[in-house]
């Protein structure tokens, strides 16, 4: 009954996504046609017929079913200015935002949770007051801003990092995994592991601290309420060790709400990637969408916001999953 739940609601929020993206592109000003063709003084029959052929003279309703229906079927279209099949354009650019989304998100939680931990079981301390105005300021910093004070302290004035790309001029390893820094070490080449390591660097630090941020909130008021907890009094006055006490009794009761927000903190990040790739010239999908929605490119954007609706619920489910297998009282 739960799994049943879950696709339907799957299901309705990717109908639900596809009406809004069709209404909030249709409602934009702007001719995707009118943009491709503004320097060739096109005559107005070419002008329609390039309209046909792009399926832009069909009515709204139209056009969304038969996205619908050629979605089913695998099909979303083509890109208008790529003039490819919009899901070979998606998944060029694809490993890039997958690198960056991991780099940010394991960076995040090697911050948060550990940081949340040690205040938490430090209340009314010195360090549980560092911790707390260190999550405010983070989850209060804008993408755009972070980034751009980032870029403006490593790249320009100490110039430690690159300011954009993902490899600059550097070759490219051989590509297996479509990760340039896990290919760099399977081809055995440090050197270019490192370059790669350093152009990830500023986007996924700007990436990450909003999430350990949250992180940090999250594990710290689970930590103290473990801490409150009679069984944890019991192992204390039992004379058992602290550091005992907080990773086998604390540290497992506070992962439970920890993890299963990461999941979600992830799906967000999906939404904050666009930001921070145009910022840094990362190119990904983030980057691909903000270029489409300029363009008026329907297809793409369509279909690249249809493909964050799904992670995003899927990572949802994820996170509902973690959470029963780590907290086995909220599914009993």
């Amino acid at each position: 009954m739960w799994l049943a739940n879950r696709v339907s609601h799957l299901i309705t929020v990717l109908i639900g996504t596809s009406l809004a993206v069709f209404a909030m592109m249709w409602a934009t000003r702007g001719d995707p046609v009118q943009i491709m063709l503004a320097d060739q003084r096109a005559t107005p029959a070419q002008v329609a017929a390039l309209r046909h052929e792009m399926g832009l003279d069909l009515s709204m309703p139209h056009r969304f079913a038969l996205f619908v229906w050629h979605a089913l079927h695998g099909n979303f279209g083509r890109s208008f200015f790529h003039h490819r099949p919009v899901i070979d354009v998606i998944g060029e650019r694809l490993p890039a935002t997958i690198e960056l989304t991991l780099a940010a998100a394991i960076l995040a939680l090697l911050i948060g949770i550990p940081l949340g931990l040690y205040a938490g079981t430090r209340r009314v301390r010195l360090p549980d007051r560092i911790v707390s105005v260190i999550s405010l300021i983070g989850v209060s910093m804008p993408g755009f801003w972070l980034g751009l004070l980032l870029m403006l302290v490593f790249s320009v004035t100490f110039h430690l990092l690159p300011v954009s790309g993902r490899m600059g001029g550097a070759n490219q390893p051989p590509i297996v995994t479509h990760l340039l820094v896990i290919d760099s070490l399977i081809a055995g080449r440090p050197d270019m592991a490192l370059t790669a390591l350093r152009h990830l660097a500023l986007p996924a630090i700007t990436l990450a601290l909003p999430m350990a941020a949250v992180l940090m909130q999250v594990t710290r008021t689970a930590a103290m309420e473990v801490m409150r907890a009679d069984y944890i009094v019991f192992a204390a006055a039992k004379g058992l060790p602290r550091r005992r006490i907080l990773f086998l009794h604390v540290l497992k009761n506070a992962l439970a709400p920890a993890v299963s927000v990461a999941a979600i903190e992830i799906g967000a990040m999906l939404g904050g990637n666009m930001i921070v790739e145009t910022i840094f010239s990362w190119p990904g999908v983030g980057r691909l969408v903000v270029e489409a929605i300029f363009d008026r490119n329907y297809p793409l954007v369509q279909a690249a916001v249809l493909l964050y609706a799904v992670l995003y619920a899927l990572l949802n489910f994820v996170a509902d999953v973690l959470y029963r297998v780590l907290n086995p009282r909220v599914a009993a």
